[in-house]
């Protein structure tokens, strides 16, 4: 006995030692793509020396001869640190993920090639202009730079996700910048699903019910649509599973995900010290690490500082020493779908306003990691490219002998949105941004500019011309062969909407509406917010001036105007009702719970109970409201419309129909049935956290989700390489936490502010931004999450132009010198 017990013991000490082992030796050659940001090199590419001095936030600060030698170190700075990440957007852009992941990826290529992203980024290089087409072509040399290095000098092949996948890079080349820039348009574009929506649910509710769960911002007059059974006859209510690719590495966003960002600016008149101010921070889907990746550029035309998107060689989003400039999502409707007639004589024909026209068919070949390659038809009509009715639930809405076809902005090759962005970083003035915004075409934005003499914000990209006649006024897909429903061109840049120096001295977006123009010039008729920006209106009108921290203190709120408004409306029934209640039923629950959120201010702290039993109390109102009129369609509803529960509520057009459940035989009235809501939100709570309603945290399943999208779901790497951290906020605060909205964790935190930057013209040195994660991407540096907890904190950096203060304690000086030199 004692020899097996010696035996075993020698085998589990073998095994500890083997174990340790192969921890050593995998650490050892993931680490070798771990950069020495002190290293220098010799280069082919540039110039004269180039010098990239990395702050102690690793912040690259580059100082170059020309402007072409800065935007190759740009290049560089930015493969070394993201060149993953950078790789998989390149391939995501051109369809061509299943090389990498397999059969996981064939529906999400397949859709890719039929918008031929790619193909139109190489057509638009030929248009920008000589500044522009240098900046690209030296980027991608200094990215190519970077790999060479990394395939001479077996650098760990670069990233550490090359050890599980494959490590075959291809060289950068312009085009590849200018198909990021389309993939993002495609992310921040969501009218397309929302008229989808609309037509199906059209098909099951009439037009009254219709304005109720898809309504219109307050306010607007829109005369009433057709039907979507008279618009395009042939369709019936379907119930089908969403077979939409959803999946983390889909660049398609679920509806109520496409975007959405905050920016507001105040003139000097209303700073109190005297200089325009500026906010910013764009809302995108969380990953680790963050999409976004902080940069500062000494440019011939002065120095620019603020947020780039590796593998696009521009500040997206910043400011020089003349101008701040911001972004958010404009929500302009520049997506149209249109049902297209086959002809049943031709399946290679559809009907055109003129007769039968042929498709413009070309044949593409997906190569499938470990399986067979899929071959498939792209086809084009005159409105665009024709998309399979197995995507965005276009099945449901296309009649037999029909297919859809998809006209957006950005499938166009005359893209000169690289150019603009050039330009903008070169602006010394409010009025020379706005000019340089005239070339931008995709995905449409409201830029928000302040300058040390004023303010202003101008929608930029094109706006698509419909005709008055317009069937469906672009709201749900309309008949493609009818030429009064075909895209007439694009509005003058002059009719994008302006608006310079107000006499309030405050401009602000939120993604609400900015227009109230009539169709066709209308901009949108969906727009992504009516919430937010009714506390930030509370916030600039409390305070004559602002500060710095005043800006930060409105871009770090949490107040929910939502639930400020909702709560009395839904549970003035419920408040104080003076019933007895014994400890352990749910009467007893549910006073406890009232009393507690009697108190609450609307503040979704992270450390509060009352958001959580808000969440769910309105969350399973909400389905309760609309399951029983429209079935399993509710599912598409994930997130609660503060519209449609005022709507219900108040009784608007008779909206409180909703309230009673069509099956049963009593007639249920709305404070029933918010007291059933609350009363299962409030049995879930606690099978979940226990009885203590007190010790419930909004921030325990508040989580902001910052996931790997390639290793997040893999066990034991996936607590390496994700970042979650508890967070405050919601789906209508403008510290946004936007919630996932379905099952599991529907409360989880997947989208919101990945960068945050305020900007001080007054002391422009005094300017400060911060991103969710950190600067690398790789998992085993010390800068891959390192600016997160501040970020959770919200803490900043401060965002200096000044040299001296970027080498003080500098965790590198990296000097590139050209071949040749000595």
């Amino acid at each position: 006995m004692l020899s097996l017990f010696r035996w075993l013991l020698r085998i589990f000490t073998g095994l500890v030692v083997l174990s340790l082992l192969a921890v050593l030796i995998s650490y050892y050659f993931l680490s070798r793509s771990l950069p020495d940001y002190n290293e220098d090199f010799t280069l082919a590419g540039i110039s004269a020396p180039v010098e990239i001095v990395r702050n102690n936030d690793n912040v690259p600060h580059i100082f170059g001869k020309t402007d072409e030698d800065v935007f190759f170190a740009l290049g560089f700075a930015h493969a070394q640190d993201r060149l993953w990440q950078m790789t998989m957007l390149r391939r995501t852009a051109q369809g061509r993920l299943s090389e990498v992941f397999g059969n996981r990826t064939v529906k999400i290529d397949e859709l890719l090639r039929r918008y031929d992203l790619y193909t139109y980024a190489r057509e638009a290089v030929a248009v920008q202009d000589a500044p522009t087409t240098a900046a690209l072509e030296a980027y991608a040399r200094g990215v190519n730079a970077w790999i060479s290095e990394v395939n001479i000098n077996a650098r760990g092949r670069g990233a550490p996700e090359f050890f599980f996948f494959s490590n075959e890079i291809a060289a950068w080349q312009p085009a590849d910048s200018l198909a990021l820039l389309k993939l993002m348009a495609l992310q921040l574009s969501g009218h397309l699903e929302d008229e989808v929506l609309r037509a199906r649910v059209s098909l099951l509710l009439p037009d009254a019910r219709l304005r109720d769960i898809l309504p219109d911002d307050p306010g607007s007059a829109v005369a009433a649509l057709p039907d979507y059974a008279s618009l395009v006859p042939g369709t019936y209510p379907a119930q089908v599973p969403r077979r939409m690719a959803d999946d983390s590495l889909s660049p398609f966003p679920r509806r109520g995900l496409a975007g959405a960002s905050n920016s507001w600016a105040a003139a000097p008149n209303r700073s109190a010290a005297g200089g325009s101010l500026l906010a910013n921070d764009p809302h995108l889907g969380f990953t680790a690490p963050t999409l976004w990746y902080l940069a500062r550029l000494e440019l011939q035309s002065g120095g620019v500082i603020g947020a780039t998107i590796p593998g696009i060689p521009s500040v997206l989003i910043g400011r020089s020493e003349a101008l701040g400039w911001g972004l958010t999502s404009s929500y302009l409707d520049d997506q149209d779908l249109f049902i297209e007639e086959v002809n049943p004589e031709n399946a290679e024909e559809y009907r055109t306003p003129d007769g039968w026209k042929r498709f413009e068919t070309r044949r593409t070949i997906i190569q499938v990691k470990d399986d067979e390659p899929v071959t498939i038809t792209l086809r084009w009509t005159d409105n665009g490219p024709v998309l399979p009715g197995s995507h965005y639930d276009l099945a449901t809405i296309t009649p037999a002998r029909h297919v859809t076809a998809l006209s957006w902005t950005a499938l166009t090759g005359q893209d000169t949105t690289m150019t603009a962005a050039m330009r903008l970083m070169a602006a010394k003035s409010t009025e020379a941004a706005i000019e340089a915004g005239r070339l931008f075409v995709a995905p449409a934005q409201n830029l928000m500019l302040a300058d040390r003499n004023g303010v202003a914000m101008q929608m930029i990209g094109a706006m698509p011309q419909r005709d008055p006649r317009h069937q469906s006024q672009g709201r749900m897909p309309s008949p493609g062969w009818l030429a009064e429903n075909r895209w007439k061109g694009i509005f003058p840049y002059e009719q994008n909407p302006r608006f310079t120096n107000p006499t309030s001295g405050i401009l602000g977006n939120t993604n609400n509406k900015i227009v109230d123009a009539a169709f066709p010039a209308h901009v949108s008729f969906d727009w992504g917010d009516t919430q937010r920006i009714q506390r930030w209106l509370t916030l600039m009108k409390t305070r004559e001036v602002h500060t710095r921290e005043s800006f930060i203190e409105a871009q770090l709120d949490t107040v929910s105007f939502t639930a400020r408004s909702l709560l009395p409306l839904i549970g003035a029934d419920l408040w104080f009702t003076g019933e007895a209640a014994p400890d352990g039923t749910p009467e007893r629950l549910r006073q406890r719970a009232l009393e507690i959120m009697a108190k609450w201010n609307g503040e979704m702290n992270e450390h509060l109970p009352e958001p959580l039993i808000y969440m769910a109390w309105v969350r399973a109102l909400q389905d309760r409201l609309i399951r029983d009129e429209i079935g399993p369609m509710a599912d598409e509803f994930t997130h609660v419309e503060p519209i449609f529960m005022e709507r219900v509520y108040r009784n608007i057009d008779g909206a409180a129909v909703w309230c009673d459940v069509i099956q049963s035989a009593v007639v249920e009235s709305c404070a029933d049935l918010a007291r059933i809501a609350l009363d299962d939100a409030l049995l879930g709570l606690s099978e979940t956290y226990g009885p203590n309603v007190e010790s419930w945290r909004w921030g325990d399943v508040h989580q902001a989700a910052q996931d790997h999208p390639v290793l997040g779901d893999v066990p034991v790497l996936r607590y390496f390489v994700n970042i979650r951290q508890s967070t405050s906020g919601g789906d209508n605060t403008l510290m946004r936490g936007r919630t996932k909205g379905s099952s599991p964790d529907p409360f989880l935190n997947v989208h919101g502010a990945g960068y945050r930057g305020v900007y001080d013209f007054a002391d422009p040195d005094s300017s400060v931004f911060i991103i969710s994660t950190g600067q690398s991407g790789h998992p085993l540096s010390r800068h891959y999450d390192n600016l997160g907890e501040r970020w959770r904190r919200g803490e900043y950096i401060p965002m200096s132009l000044d040299p001296e203060l970027a080498r003080a304690a500098a965790v590198g000086d990296m000097v590139l010198t050209p071949a040749g030199q000595p």
